[in-house]
């Protein structure tokens, strides 16, 4: 995947969520406020033609489709509604279900990205020492470029999320630069 011009894609991983589970009460607040910051580089990003991922889990349900899961989490009373409701994807954007915590383990992730012709993956989501590291230590071992925002990331605790964030610098090389840093780079990198 390596190549010296970067082709990106955003991967919002599990923002779509009920979080009627028994730590989604801790999550919720941290999640909500990187739902925000997710929601502002998604923005900027599709209108610089990033294709959008949405990496989502099955939650066991082997029959479950995406769509299904949206419903579910913008019109039932379920705790992830708020989050949802800033996170709704657009009709162009793509979606993967995932049985596991990494989005590459058992999906087509791999393919779709390879179609797209992408080799730098800007990773956002819950839980930032789970699904999303899961899912950084996959991509690393594909050779993709990786950028973890650290404000577009959450878990159940800040120090949890820092540490996650910590390893995934150190050990999978990621520019974990808040998404207002990546913006920058990446506009200046266009004017280059």
């Amino acid at each position: 995947m390596t190549s010296s011009e970067p082709r990106y894609a955003l991967l919002i991983i599990d923002m779509i969520n009920d979080l009627e589970f028994n730590s989604g009460y801790k999550l919720l607040p941290h999640a909500l406020e990187s739902a925000k910051k997710i929601a502002e580089l998604k923005h900027v990003l599709k209108n610089q033609g990033v294709p959008i991922i949405y990496v989502n889990d099955n939650y066991g349900k082997w029959q479950s489709d995406f769509r299904h899961l949206v419903s579910h989490c913008l019109e039932e009373n379920v705790r992830g509604k708020p989050i949802a409701e800033i996170m709704k994807p657009d009709t162009e954007d793509y979606f993967v279900l995932k049985p596991k915590y990494s989005g590459f383990f058992a999906t087509p992730l791999d393919l779709l990205l390879n179609h797209l012709n992408i080799n730098t993956l800007i990773l956002t989501g819950v839980a930032g020492n789970m699904c999303v590291q899961f899912t950084a230590n996959d991509a690393y071992m594909r050779d993709y470029q990786l950028y973890i925002p650290s404000d577009c990331v959450a878990s159940n605790s800040k120090l949890t999320n820092e540490h996650a964030l910590s390893f995934m610098e150190e050990v999978l090389k990621a520019d974990i630069s808040p998404s207002s840093k990546l913006v920058e780079k990446m506009i200046k990198r266009n004017l280059d």
